[in-house]
């Protein structure tokens, strides 16, 4: 009789060690799935800035090769650029 019931004791205190391990794990788990889905979020609202900062830069490149291909524009020379200062009394 003693015998049973230290072979049960022993599967009781096993359980619950097992039961404890599973739940540490489970919530490390779940810590590392916010981590992650965090880490996505952030992701994707990186991806949206990169779209729109694609967006922009490529109507700049679009309007620059429309004015030299059909307005026939170029870039001034350095000779062309004169700088116009601000009058003193502004």
């Amino acid at each position: 009789m003693l015998r049973l019931n230290i072979t049960l004791i022993l599967i009781l205190v096993a359980c619950a060690l097992s039961t404890v391990s599973a739940n540490h794990r489970a919530r490390k788990l779940f810590t590392e799935l916010e981590a992650a889905q965090k880490s996505m979020r952030d992701l994707d609202v990186e991806w949206g800035q990169l779209q729109l900062e694609q967006s922009t830069l490529a109507a700049h490149v679009r309007i620059e090769k429309a004015a030299r291909e059909k307005l026939g524009m170029k870039p001034p020379t350095p000779g062309q650029i004169i700088a116009v200062e601000p009058a003193s009394g502004q």
